[in-house]
Protein backbone atom coordinates (compact mmCIF):
# COMPACT_ATOMS: atom_id res chain seq x y z
CA UNK A 1 0.00 0.00 0.00
CA UNK A 2 1.60 3.37 -1.07
CA UNK A 3 1.38 5.99 1.92
CA UNK A 4 1.58 9.34 -0.18
CA UNK A 5 2.09 11.31 3.14
CA UNK A 6 5.42 11.93 2.86
CA UNK A 7 5.86 12.11 -1.23
CA UNK A 8 6.08 15.93 -1.83
CA UNK A 9 8.57 16.28 1.53
CA UNK A 10 10.48 13.48 -0.08
CA UNK A 11 10.88 14.90 -3.90
CA UNK A 12 11.64 18.19 -2.23
CA UNK A 13 14.32 16.82 0.29
CA UNK A 14 15.61 14.82 -3.02
CA UNK A 15 15.39 18.03 -5.59
CA UNK A 16 17.32 20.12 -2.53
CA UNK A 17 19.90 17.57 -1.67
CA UNK A 18 18.85 18.20 1.95
CA UNK A 19 20.96 15.82 3.28
CA UNK A 20 20.16 16.42 6.95
CA UNK A 21 16.44 15.98 6.80
CA UNK A 22 16.97 13.04 4.22
CA UNK A 23 19.50 11.46 7.30
CA UNK A 24 16.97 12.36 9.74
CA UNK A 25 14.03 10.74 7.78
CA UNK A 26 15.89 7.17 7.23
CA UNK A 27 16.65 7.33 11.31
CA UNK A 28 13.77 8.80 12.86
CA UNK A 29 10.74 6.20 12.04
CA UNK A 30 10.87 2.16 12.10
CA UNK A 31 12.78 1.21 9.07
CA UNK A 32 9.10 -0.94 7.86
CA UNK A 33 7.51 2.57 8.33
CA UNK A 34 10.38 4.34 6.51
CA UNK A 35 10.14 1.69 3.71
CA UNK A 36 6.31 2.30 3.78
CA UNK A 37 6.38 5.87 2.95
CA UNK A 38 8.98 5.66 0.05
CA UNK A 39 6.41 3.13 -1.79
CA UNK A 40 4.98 6.22 -3.84
CA UNK A 41 8.53 7.03 -5.16
CA UNK A 42 10.21 5.46 -7.83
CA UNK A 43 13.33 2.89 -7.63
CA UNK A 44 15.68 5.82 -8.68
CA UNK A 45 14.37 7.81 -6.10
CA UNK A 46 14.13 5.06 -2.96
CA UNK A 47 17.78 4.21 -4.23
CA UNK A 48 18.75 7.99 -4.07
CA UNK A 49 16.86 7.67 -0.49
CA UNK A 50 18.66 5.22 0.65
CA UNK A 51 22.13 6.27 0.49
CA UNK A 52 21.57 9.02 3.12
CA UNK A 53 21.31 5.94 5.49
CA UNK A 54 23.72 4.10 7.25
CA UNK A 55 24.69 1.04 6.03
CA UNK A 56 23.09 -1.02 8.36
CA UNK A 57 20.25 0.81 8.68
CA UNK A 58 19.91 1.17 4.88
CA UNK A 59 19.85 -2.75 4.79
CA UNK A 60 16.90 -2.69 7.14
CA UNK A 61 14.87 -0.22 5.33
CA UNK A 62 15.84 -2.49 1.92
CA UNK A 63 14.79 -5.47 3.57
CA UNK A 64 10.70 -4.45 3.92
CA UNK A 65 10.39 -3.23 0.20
CA UNK A 66 8.65 -6.06 -2.11
CA UNK A 67 11.15 -8.74 -3.52
CA UNK A 68 10.22 -7.73 -6.83
CA UNK A 69 11.48 -4.38 -6.42
CA UNK A 70 15.15 -5.20 -4.27
CA UNK A 71 15.79 -7.36 -7.08
CA UNK A 72 14.89 -4.32 -9.26
CA UNK A 73 17.10 -2.45 -7.49
CA UNK A 74 20.39 -4.13 -7.51
CA UNK A 75 20.13 -5.02 -11.25
CA UNK A 76 19.93 -1.20 -12.17
CA UNK A 77 22.47 0.52 -9.85
CA UNK A 78 26.11 1.14 -9.55
CA UNK A 79 27.68 -2.06 -8.60
CA UNK A 80 30.15 -0.75 -6.21
CA UNK A 81 26.77 0.55 -4.11
CA UNK A 82 25.11 -2.97 -5.05
CA UNK A 83 27.70 -4.81 -3.14
CA UNK A 84 27.80 -2.19 0.00
CA UNK A 85 24.13 -2.95 0.37
CA UNK A 86 24.57 -6.61 -0.05
CA UNK A 87 27.66 -7.27 2.35
CA UNK A 88 25.12 -5.73 5.13
CA UNK A 89 22.17 -7.89 4.18
CA UNK A 90 21.57 -11.02 6.88
CA UNK A 91 23.91 -14.00 4.60
CA UNK A 92 20.58 -15.99 4.32
CA UNK A 93 18.27 -13.02 2.93
CA UNK A 94 21.66 -11.75 0.46
CA UNK A 95 21.72 -15.20 -1.22
CA UNK A 96 17.99 -15.21 -2.05
CA UNK A 97 18.62 -12.22 -3.67
CA UNK A 98 21.81 -13.43 -5.55
CA UNK A 99 20.12 -16.57 -7.21
CA UNK A 100 17.72 -14.37 -8.62
CA UNK A 101 19.96 -12.15 -10.49
CA UNK A 102 21.98 -13.23 -13.80
CA UNK A 103 25.32 -14.61 -13.65
CA UNK A 104 26.52 -11.57 -15.47
CA UNK A 105 25.12 -9.30 -12.62
CA UNK A 106 26.71 -11.34 -9.94
CA UNK A 107 30.25 -11.76 -11.25
CA UNK A 108 29.88 -7.82 -11.03
CA UNK A 109 28.85 -7.57 -7.30
CA UNK A 110 31.06 -10.70 -5.92
CA UNK A 111 34.46 -9.24 -6.63
CA UNK A 112 33.62 -6.32 -4.92
CA UNK A 113 32.53 -7.69 -1.77
CA UNK A 114 34.97 -8.73 1.69
CA UNK A 115 36.94 -12.04 0.66
CA UNK A 116 34.84 -13.66 3.64
CA UNK A 117 31.45 -12.62 2.64
CA UNK A 118 32.64 -13.76 -0.94
CA UNK A 119 33.21 -17.30 0.16
CA UNK A 120 30.61 -17.28 2.49
CA UNK A 121 27.81 -16.38 -0.69
CA UNK A 122 29.03 -18.82 -2.58
CA UNK A 123 28.90 -22.25 -0.25
CA UNK A 124 25.81 -21.24 0.83
CA UNK A 125 24.86 -20.65 -3.17
CA UNK A 126 25.92 -24.33 -3.63
CA UNK A 127 23.04 -26.17 -1.20
CA UNK A 128 20.12 -26.90 -2.86
CA UNK A 129 17.17 -24.38 -2.02
CA UNK A 130 14.89 -26.34 -0.79
CA UNK A 131 16.94 -27.53 2.30
CA UNK A 132 17.61 -26.94 5.16
CA UNK A 133 21.24 -25.80 3.68
CA UNK A 134 19.92 -23.22 1.26
CA UNK A 135 17.64 -22.30 4.07
CA UNK A 136 20.31 -21.34 6.54
CA UNK A 137 22.10 -18.41 7.50
CA UNK A 138 25.69 -18.98 8.98
CA UNK A 139 25.54 -15.50 11.31
CA UNK A 140 25.65 -17.68 14.31
CA UNK A 141 26.76 -17.00 17.83
CA UNK A 142 29.34 -19.60 18.29
CA UNK A 143 31.48 -19.40 21.82
CA UNK A 144 33.74 -22.29 23.61
CA UNK A 145 32.59 -24.38 26.77
CA UNK A 146 35.89 -23.36 28.55
CA UNK A 147 34.11 -19.66 28.82
CA UNK A 148 32.51 -18.36 31.67
CA UNK A 149 29.69 -16.43 32.09
CA UNK A 150 31.64 -12.86 32.60
CA UNK A 151 33.96 -14.22 29.53
CA UNK A 152 31.00 -15.53 27.43
CA UNK A 153 28.37 -12.03 27.80
CA UNK A 154 32.60 -9.92 26.58
CA UNK A 155 32.99 -12.74 23.78
CA UNK A 156 28.83 -12.02 23.23
CA UNK A 157 29.41 -8.49 22.83
CA UNK A 158 32.17 -8.44 20.24
CA UNK A 159 30.00 -10.73 17.67
CA UNK A 160 26.93 -9.29 18.43
CA UNK A 161 27.37 -6.71 15.74
CA UNK A 162 27.67 -9.32 13.32
CA UNK A 163 25.00 -11.88 13.97
CA UNK A 164 20.92 -11.96 12.91
CA UNK A 165 19.47 -12.67 16.18
CA UNK A 166 20.96 -14.17 19.42
CA UNK A 167 18.13 -16.24 21.02
CA UNK A 168 20.74 -18.91 21.24
CA UNK A 169 24.46 -19.38 21.82
CA UNK A 170 25.80 -22.50 20.23
CA UNK A 171 28.68 -24.18 22.39
CA UNK A 172 31.41 -25.51 20.22
CA UNK A 173 35.17 -26.75 19.98
CA UNK A 174 38.09 -25.93 18.25
CA UNK A 175 36.90 -27.78 15.31
CA UNK A 176 32.97 -26.27 15.31
CA UNK A 177 31.93 -29.52 16.33
CA UNK A 178 28.38 -28.75 18.18
CA UNK A 179 28.61 -29.59 22.10
CA UNK A 180 25.69 -27.93 23.55
CA UNK A 181 23.34 -24.91 23.57
CA UNK A 182 22.85 -22.24 26.33
CA UNK A 183 19.96 -19.69 25.83
CA UNK A 184 20.85 -16.01 26.29
CA UNK A 185 18.34 -15.81 29.19
CA UNK A 186 20.08 -18.69 31.04
CA UNK A 187 23.48 -17.20 30.41
CA UNK A 188 22.51 -13.73 32.10
CA UNK A 189 20.73 -15.04 34.74
CA UNK A 190 23.77 -16.78 35.65
CA UNK A 191 25.58 -13.66 36.31
CA UNK A 192 25.25 -13.78 39.91
CA UNK A 193 27.69 -17.23 39.53
CA UNK A 194 29.95 -15.73 36.84
CA UNK A 195 32.80 -18.67 37.31
CA UNK A 196 30.09 -20.85 36.19
CA UNK A 197 31.82 -22.29 32.24
CA UNK A 198 28.94 -22.68 29.64
CA UNK A 199 30.40 -26.33 29.57
CA UNK A 200 28.58 -26.36 33.06
CA UNK A 201 25.19 -25.03 31.75
CA UNK A 202 25.30 -25.88 28.46
CA UNK A 203 22.12 -28.67 27.39
CA UNK A 204 23.51 -30.89 25.21
CA UNK A 205 20.59 -32.93 24.04
CA UNK A 206 20.29 -30.05 21.36
CA UNK A 207 17.68 -30.83 18.42
CA UNK A 208 19.43 -30.36 14.88
CA UNK A 209 18.74 -29.83 11.38
CA UNK A 210 21.02 -31.81 8.92
CA UNK A 211 22.36 -29.21 5.99
CA UNK A 212 20.88 -31.39 3.11
CA UNK A 213 17.12 -32.03 5.12
CA UNK A 214 14.23 -31.30 3.61
CA UNK A 215 13.13 -27.66 4.40
CA UNK A 216 9.47 -28.90 5.29
CA UNK A 217 11.00 -31.79 7.65
CA UNK A 218 12.63 -29.09 9.16
CA UNK A 219 9.95 -26.23 9.74
CA UNK A 220 7.91 -29.25 11.33
CA UNK A 221 10.77 -30.25 14.04
CA UNK A 222 10.47 -26.07 14.92
CA UNK A 223 7.02 -26.49 15.58
CA UNK A 224 7.26 -29.42 17.47
CA UNK A 225 9.90 -28.47 20.13
CA UNK A 226 8.70 -24.61 19.97
CA UNK A 227 12.16 -23.24 18.73
CA UNK A 228 12.96 -19.97 17.47
CA UNK A 229 16.37 -21.07 15.59
CA UNK A 230 17.26 -24.82 15.00
CA UNK A 231 21.21 -25.37 14.42
CA UNK A 232 22.44 -26.50 10.81
CA UNK A 233 25.08 -29.44 11.45
CA UNK A 234 26.60 -31.57 8.48
CA UNK A 235 27.11 -35.61 8.87
CA UNK A 236 30.30 -34.35 11.59
CA UNK A 237 27.96 -32.49 13.87
CA UNK A 238 30.20 -29.75 12.55
CA UNK A 239 28.32 -26.45 13.20
CA UNK A 240 27.43 -24.68 9.64
CA UNK A 241 24.54 -22.31 10.83
CA UNK A 242 21.19 -21.85 12.08
CA UNK A 243 17.42 -21.21 10.74
CA UNK A 244 15.55 -18.57 12.46
CA UNK A 245 11.67 -18.99 12.68
CA UNK A 246 10.87 -16.16 10.24
CA UNK A 247 12.44 -18.29 7.94
CA UNK A 248 10.32 -21.27 9.01
CA UNK A 249 7.23 -19.34 8.92
CA UNK A 250 7.94 -18.48 5.21
CA UNK A 251 8.66 -22.26 4.08
CA UNK A 252 5.19 -23.28 6.10
CA UNK A 253 3.63 -20.12 4.21
CA UNK A 254 5.44 -21.59 1.00
CA UNK A 255 4.36 -25.26 2.11
CA UNK A 256 0.63 -24.18 2.53
CA UNK A 257 0.24 -22.22 -0.44
CA UNK A 258 1.63 -25.31 -2.75
CA UNK A 259 -0.69 -28.04 -0.98
CA UNK A 260 -3.63 -25.34 -1.25
CA UNK A 261 -2.69 -25.41 -5.11
CA UNK A 262 -2.52 -28.83 -5.47
CA UNK A 263 -6.04 -29.19 -3.81
CA UNK A 264 -7.49 -26.94 -6.69
CA UNK A 265 -5.48 -29.39 -8.94
CA UNK A 266 -3.29 -27.06 -10.03
CA UNK A 267 0.65 -27.29 -10.04
CA UNK A 268 3.03 -25.14 -7.65
CA UNK A 269 3.60 -21.78 -9.36
CA UNK A 270 7.38 -20.67 -8.63
CA UNK A 271 6.60 -17.21 -8.58
CA UNK A 272 3.29 -14.69 -7.29
CA UNK A 273 0.15 -14.95 -9.29
CA UNK A 274 0.69 -11.27 -10.78
CA UNK A 275 4.17 -12.02 -12.15
CA UNK A 276 4.40 -15.47 -13.67
CA UNK A 277 4.24 -15.73 -17.28
CA UNK A 278 0.49 -16.38 -18.99
CA UNK A 279 2.06 -19.17 -20.77
CA UNK A 280 3.18 -20.84 -18.07
CA UNK A 281 0.56 -20.10 -16.13
CA UNK A 282 -1.81 -21.68 -18.77
CA UNK A 283 0.25 -24.92 -18.57
CA UNK A 284 0.34 -25.07 -14.94
CA UNK A 285 -3.56 -25.46 -14.93
CA UNK A 286 -3.80 -26.91 -18.46
CA UNK A 287 -1.82 -30.20 -17.27
CA UNK A 288 -5.03 -31.40 -14.53
CA UNK A 289 -7.62 -29.61 -16.43
CA UNK A 290 -6.62 -31.85 -19.39
CA UNK A 291 -6.45 -34.67 -16.78
CA UNK A 292 -9.84 -34.18 -15.49
CA UNK A 293 -11.08 -33.87 -18.76
CA UNK A 294 -10.42 -37.36 -19.43
CA UNK A 295 -11.54 -38.42 -16.19
CA UNK A 296 -14.88 -36.25 -17.25
CA UNK A 297 -14.79 -38.30 -20.74
CA UNK A 298 -15.23 -41.77 -18.79
CA UNK A 299 -18.47 -40.38 -16.86
CA UNK A 300 -19.58 -39.87 -20.41
CA UNK A 301 -18.94 -43.18 -21.42
CA UNK A 302 -20.55 -44.50 -18.11
CA UNK A 303 -23.67 -43.03 -18.65
CA UNK A 304 -23.67 -44.05 -22.56
CA UNK A 305 -23.17 -47.92 -21.28
CA UNK A 306 -26.50 -47.25 -19.00
CA UNK A 307 -28.28 -45.79 -22.29
CA UNK A 308 -31.28 -48.54 -22.33
CA UNK A 309 -31.41 -48.10 -18.63
CA UNK A 310 -31.60 -44.00 -18.96
CA UNK A 311 -34.34 -44.17 -21.91
CA UNK A 312 -36.86 -46.78 -20.05
CA UNK A 313 -37.05 -44.99 -16.89
CA UNK A 314 -36.21 -41.07 -18.18
CA UNK A 315 -37.07 -40.08 -14.54
CA UNK A 316 -33.83 -41.10 -13.08
CA UNK A 317 -32.10 -38.58 -15.39
CA UNK A 318 -33.49 -35.85 -13.92
CA UNK A 319 -31.62 -36.45 -10.29
CA UNK A 320 -27.62 -37.81 -12.39
CA UNK A 321 -26.37 -33.73 -11.52
CA UNK A 322 -27.86 -34.24 -7.61
CA UNK A 323 -25.93 -37.95 -7.38
CA UNK A 324 -22.83 -37.12 -8.94
CA UNK A 325 -22.51 -33.54 -7.07
CA UNK A 326 -23.53 -35.10 -3.34
CA UNK A 327 -20.81 -37.66 -4.04
CA UNK A 328 -18.39 -35.53 -4.90
CA UNK A 329 -18.48 -32.78 -2.46
CA UNK A 330 -18.22 -35.04 -0.07
CA UNK A 331 -15.60 -36.46 -1.41
CA UNK A 332 -13.80 -33.64 -1.66
CA UNK A 333 -14.33 -32.31 2.07
CA UNK A 334 -12.83 -36.14 3.38
CA UNK A 335 -10.01 -35.36 1.32
CA UNK A 336 -9.06 -31.52 2.04
CA UNK A 337 -9.52 -32.52 5.71
CA UNK A 338 -7.67 -35.40 5.60
CA UNK A 339 -4.56 -33.65 3.28
CA UNK A 340 -4.91 -30.78 5.86
CA UNK A 341 -4.50 -32.92 9.22
CA UNK A 342 -1.77 -35.10 7.42
CA UNK A 343 -0.27 -31.80 6.09
CA UNK A 344 0.26 -30.32 9.86
CA UNK A 345 1.09 -33.39 11.28
CA UNK A 346 -2.51 -34.14 13.25
CA UNK A 347 -2.68 -37.43 11.28
CA UNK A 348 -0.47 -40.12 10.67
CA UNK A 349 -0.39 -43.15 8.58
CA UNK A 350 -0.74 -45.21 11.43
CA UNK A 351 -3.65 -43.45 12.06
CA UNK A 352 -5.55 -44.88 8.73
CA UNK A 353 -7.91 -47.12 10.75
CA UNK A 354 -9.22 -44.30 13.07
CA UNK A 355 -9.59 -42.27 9.88
CA UNK A 356 -11.52 -44.71 7.92
CA UNK A 357 -14.17 -45.39 11.29
CA UNK A 358 -14.76 -41.86 11.55
CA UNK A 359 -15.50 -41.12 7.98
CA UNK A 360 -17.66 -44.10 7.84
CA UNK A 361 -19.89 -42.88 10.89
CA UNK A 362 -19.86 -39.19 9.60
CA UNK A 363 -20.61 -40.42 5.88
CA UNK A 364 -24.03 -42.69 7.32
CA UNK A 365 -25.00 -39.70 9.04
CA UNK A 366 -24.88 -37.30 6.25
CA UNK A 367 -25.67 -39.78 3.73
CA UNK A 368 -28.82 -40.62 5.77
CA UNK A 369 -29.68 -37.03 6.24
CA UNK A 370 -29.30 -36.26 2.60
CA UNK A 371 -31.51 -39.13 1.07
CA UNK A 372 -34.75 -37.99 3.59
CA UNK A 373 -34.10 -34.67 1.50
CA UNK A 374 -34.02 -36.78 -1.56
CA UNK A 375 -36.12 -38.92 -0.95
CA UNK A 376 -39.16 -36.25 0.28
CA UNK A 377 -38.33 -34.90 -3.59
CA UNK A 378 -38.21 -38.03 -5.41
CA UNK A 379 -42.06 -38.52 -4.12
CA UNK A 380 -43.19 -36.68 -6.23
CA UNK A 381 -41.16 -37.21 -9.35
CA UNK A 382 -41.09 -40.85 -9.23
CA UNK A 383 -44.20 -43.16 -10.88
CA UNK A 384 -44.32 -44.48 -7.36
CA UNK A 385 -43.53 -44.76 -4.14
CA UNK A 386 -41.34 -48.15 -4.79
CA UNK A 387 -39.07 -46.53 -7.20
CA UNK A 388 -38.58 -43.26 -5.21
CA UNK A 389 -36.30 -45.55 -2.85
CA UNK A 390 -33.63 -45.29 -5.74
CA UNK A 391 -32.83 -42.04 -4.83
CA UNK A 392 -32.37 -42.16 -1.31
CA UNK A 393 -30.28 -45.73 -1.36
CA UNK A 394 -28.14 -44.24 -3.99
CA UNK A 395 -27.15 -41.15 -2.45
CA UNK A 396 -26.15 -43.10 0.91
CA UNK A 397 -24.21 -45.00 -1.02
CA UNK A 398 -22.31 -42.71 -2.87
CA UNK A 399 -22.10 -40.04 -0.20
CA UNK A 400 -20.50 -43.07 2.04
CA UNK A 401 -18.19 -43.94 -1.00
CA UNK A 402 -16.95 -40.47 -1.45
CA UNK A 403 -16.33 -40.10 1.68
CA UNK A 404 -14.15 -43.10 2.27
CA UNK A 405 -12.72 -42.64 -1.30
CA UNK A 406 -11.87 -39.02 -0.12
CA UNK A 407 -10.38 -39.97 2.88
CA UNK A 408 -8.81 -43.38 1.87
CA UNK A 409 -6.61 -41.66 -1.34
CA UNK A 410 -4.59 -38.88 0.77
CA UNK A 411 -3.82 -41.51 3.17
CA UNK A 412 -2.60 -44.15 0.03
CA UNK A 413 -0.22 -41.35 -1.63
CA UNK A 414 1.69 -40.81 1.55
CA UNK A 415 1.97 -44.26 2.03
CA UNK A 416 3.83 -44.49 -2.05
CA UNK A 417 5.76 -41.67 -0.80
CA UNK A 418 3.63 -38.66 -2.34
CA UNK A 419 2.45 -35.43 -1.43
CA UNK A 420 -0.75 -36.30 -0.46
CA UNK A 421 -2.20 -33.09 -1.61
CA UNK A 422 -1.72 -34.74 -5.38
CA UNK A 423 -5.06 -36.29 -4.47
CA UNK A 424 -7.31 -32.58 -5.68
CA UNK A 425 -10.44 -32.45 -4.68
CA UNK A 426 -11.38 -32.35 -8.47
CA UNK A 427 -9.39 -35.51 -8.73
CA UNK A 428 -11.07 -37.21 -6.12
CA UNK A 429 -14.77 -35.60 -7.39
CA UNK A 430 -13.96 -37.30 -11.06
CA UNK A 431 -13.50 -40.63 -9.32
CA UNK A 432 -16.29 -40.35 -7.05
CA UNK A 433 -18.93 -39.16 -10.30
CA UNK A 434 -18.05 -42.28 -12.13
CA UNK A 435 -18.34 -44.78 -9.27
CA UNK A 436 -21.69 -42.96 -8.42
CA UNK A 437 -23.24 -43.37 -12.01
CA UNK A 438 -22.18 -46.94 -11.66
CA UNK A 439 -24.29 -47.19 -8.06
CA UNK A 440 -27.07 -45.30 -9.16
CA UNK A 441 -27.72 -47.28 -12.42
CA UNK A 442 -27.13 -50.55 -10.54
CA UNK A 443 -29.50 -49.49 -7.59
CA UNK A 444 -32.13 -48.90 -10.32
CA UNK A 445 -31.94 -52.00 -12.18
CA UNK A 446 -32.50 -53.58 -8.65
CA UNK A 447 -35.54 -51.80 -7.49
CA UNK A 448 -36.89 -51.21 -10.74
CA UNK A 449 -36.11 -54.30 -12.37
Amino acid sequence: MVNTLFLPELREMLAEQNRAELEEFCTTLNPGRTAEFMEGLSNEEAWEVLQFAEPSRRSEIFGYFSEERQLEMLRDHDPSQVAALVEEIPADDRVDLIQELSDERVQEILPLLPVQDRRNIQRLRSYQGETAGGLMTTEVAKLGEKLNVREALDELGRQASQLETIYYLYVVDDDDLLRGIVSTRQLVSSLAHPEITLGDMMETDVVVANVTEDQESVAHKVERFNLLAIPVVDANRRLLGIITHDDVIDVVREELTEDAQRIAAVAPLEDDFLRIGLLTLSWKRGIWLTILFFAALLTAFALRHYEEELQQFVWLVWFIPLIISAGGNSGSQSATLVITAMTSGQVKFRDWHRVLIRESVVSLLLGSFLALIGFAVAIFVAPSFHDALVIPITLLAVIVCGCLCGATLPIVFKRAGLDPALMSNPFVAGIVDIMGIVIYINVGRILLG
